[in-house]
């Protein structure tokens, strides 16, 4: 490993440190205000503060590379992009009215196992290694989620649901991403998450100026440091990454969140949630690391890169 790894390292550390934090910062901020209005108010400052990095990127294409002009085929994907994401975190925001920020963490950590396994129906192959992990994830979300009466709180499940739309949204960037300019894809789903949201709002939700104010360092939080710098830091972090390393310090997204409900909202975990935690987390790794352990003996001398994440 060279520097230029150990910075990639340290960037997705603290990527993964913002969004599992963010958890905290969604529960907080519908203290005063709706679930649709603060995931509006979040993505709009996202996406501003996206525009500066649009601006300073912003180059000549060069032949052969992804155009980063606005064409049809690009904006109708980052719509779409942005119609699964509003759905995803929609359904994590609505979710965390129900359930705790530890629960809601880690059963949304399980869209890297529903990566693969919806990648089946168009045509990727999957390892074995997958299919363990998510053997080992679903006994750990039993062990998590299932009461002794065996009911599943409502949050739970709207977070599994919102997973699934998790494994969409990262399938559909791994295609848009690779045709075309990333950031300004991003930017566009972003924008159209704000307004399909800022709109469910209105239609749905009391507008209170006051409450807004309230819930304003939450907002800024979720939107400055979530989507702005965390997609920022992911962004130039990945041109360094190793992608073991990223597969498990973004894995670390979920530990994080936990760490931030116990410390800031004094959630607790019993020994059977804790061991479904860990169960969980072992899943997703295992569900990561097999697969790119497999390859590289295959082709020890690849170097592969990690696609884009997502929050």
């Amino acid at each position: 490993m060279n520097l230029r790894h150990y910075r990639a390292d340290a960037l997705m550390l603290i990527t993964a440190l913002i969004w599992g934090s963010t958890f905290v910062a969604q529960r907080l901020g519908m203290d005063h205000i709706g679930p649709f209005l603060y995931t509006g108010l979040r993505f709009a400052i996202g996406a501003i503060t996206l525009l500066p990095l649009i601006w300073l990127l912003r180059k000549p294409a060069q032949a052969g590379e992804r155009p980063s002009r606005l064409s049809r085929p690009m904006l109708l994907g980052s719509l779409v992009l942005g119609l699964v994401l509003t759905l995803g975190i929609n359904l994590q925001q609505i979710g965390l009215m129900f359930t705790t920020v530890t629960n809601s963490g880690f059963i949304t950590g399980l869209y890297v196992i529903l990566v693969p396994v919806f990648g089946l129906l168009i045509g990727m192959r999957t390892h074995k290694g997958t299919w363990a992990g998510a053997v080992m994830a679903l006994v750990g979300m039993v062990l998590l989620s299932v009461t002794a009466e065996f009911t599943v709180a409502r949050g739970d499940w709207l977070q599994l649901v919102g997973a699934c739309f998790w494994a969409v949204h990262v399938l559909l960037v791994g295609a848009l991403a690779s045709r075309y300019d990333p950031i300004l894809v991003s930017f566009i789903q972003f924008l159209v998450c704000a307004v399909a949201s800022l709109t469910l709002a209105v239609a749905l939700e009391p507008i209170n100026f006051a409450a807004i104010a309230q819930a304003m360092p939450a907002i800024l939080y979720g939107g400055i440091l979530a989507v702005g710098v965390a997609f920022t830091l992911q962004v130039v972090a990945q041109k360094d990454a190793i992608t073991s390393h990223a597969a498990i310090i973004l894995s670390l997204e979920a530990v994080f969140a936990a760490l931030a409900g116990w410390l800031i909202l004094g959630e607790t975990l019993t020994p059977r949630g804790l061991l479904g935690c860990a169960l969980m987390l072992a899943g997703m790794l295992t569900a990561q690391l097999v697969p790119i352990y497999l390859d590289r003996r295959r082709r020890p001398a690849a170097v592969q890169q990690e696609p884009a994440g997502h929050h």
